[in-house]
């Protein structure tokens, strides 16, 4: 089996994107806030959208399974209050609940958060409670930095996280650590913030003690781990200055990167730098690259095609990258995929 564990609803009805605009039209003008009943959306409607792109891609690509969860640009915790993100996650997570449920085979759930610039992130757990116990998800997007740009939360490894943390490893589930839209015009959104916020979480990671107090808590930091894999030796050099422990002992219990590379000379690397037991096989379509590469012939976010093109790869090493890691990382999510495929049967 081919797990995909970075995918992300891009591709959802207009609808939701209509809800959406109400609802921040609300902000300003209470008279056009939206209740979360207005919001229609047909399970023919859900399927058109998937079947002309994710699954379409999966057949062609030759995947078999997403770790799906909400269009990641699209969380902008950043905008309205705790309220307007709550209210926000709720309507994203019912619809990932909903596209898991018409095609249980191909879709797994991941939630995304109801964080709010300042709010602690305890506010998330009756969120995640939900979304774990009664939807089935295996994991949640956690964004580092909810203002959008101006990094104006503590660091990961701060205490101001722990409640959420004692959470996760009490539900066994794993974090993408994954920000939203930019609103500094400084930072592109997926050509600068997101894989600043890679690196940025590793680099938090090392300097402290976070796994010491929770060594059962896993992350997966996507985008192939940022710049962290082509500067695995100044990291480890800096680990080396810090008095840190060698970077193996410290952080590869803990952490875990995607393969959502794309280019061959980049998955390559990711491959001699990174252990395979910390790679999971991604791709992040329909993401942030959608054309084809011209020097190639292919979309740029066909990640499977570089990971077969790797020959120093093993069959057993291909087995742990595409389905064996993401088990291990998200421990759900083979009783996940059991449960959803009886269910269905069931209901036919």
């Amino acid at each position: 089996m081919i797990i995909d564990c970075h995918g992300h609803y891009t591709t959802a009805p207009k609808e939701l994107e209509a809800f959406r605009q109400s609802q921040i039209a609300g902000l300003t003008d209470p008279s056009q806030t939206p209740s979360k009943a207005s919001l229609k959306i047909s399970d023919d409607q859900i399927r058109e959208s998937l079947e002309k792109a994710q699954l379409k891609f999966q057949r062609e690509r030759g995947t078999d399974v997403t770790i799906f969860s909400p269009r990641a640009s699209a969380m902008a915790h950043h905008i309205g209050d705790a309220s307007t993100s709550a209210l926000w996650s709720e309507v994203c997570n019912e619809l990932i609940h909903r596209v898991c449920t018409l095609y249980p085979d191909n879709f797994v759930g991941v939630c995304q958060l109801p964080q709010s610039p300042g709010v602690p992130p305890d506010n998330c757990i009756g969120e995640l409670e939900r979304c774990v116990k009664q939807f089935g998800f295996v994991g949640c997007n956690l964004n580092p930095d909810p203002s959008g740009g101006h990094w104006t939360s503590p660091p990961l490894t701060d205490r101001w996280w722990y409640p959420l943390y004692e959470k996760m490893v009490e539900l066994d589930v794993p974090a993408m650590v994954h920000v939203s839209s930019s609103c500094n015009s400084n930072f592109h959104a997926t050509g600068a913030h997101y894989i600043n916020a890679d690196t940025t979480a590793f680099m938090q990671f090392l300097t402290s003690d976070l796994f010491r107090d929770f060594p059962a808590l896993k992350f997966v930091i996507p985008h192939g781990g940022g710049a962290v894999p082509y500067h695995w030796g100044r990291y480890r050099g800096l680990a080396q200055d810090l008095k840190r422990p060698p970077l193996g002992e410290l952080l590869l219990n803990n952490v875990f990167f995607d393969t959502c590379v794309y280019h061959q000379p980049g998955i390559d690397l990711l491959l001699k730098v990174i252990p395979i037991e910390n790679i999971l096989f991604a791709s992040e379509m329909v993401g942030a690259v959608k054309g084809i590469d011209p020097e190639t012939g292919h979309h740029f976010d066909d990640t499977k095609r570089y990971i077969d093109g790797a020959p120093q790869l093993s069959g057993e090493d291909r087995r742990k990258i595409c389905e064996g890691n993401a088990y291990r990382v998200y421990p759900r999510l083979q009783a996940c995929l059991a449960g959803q495929a009886g269910t269905a049967r069931s209901a036919g």
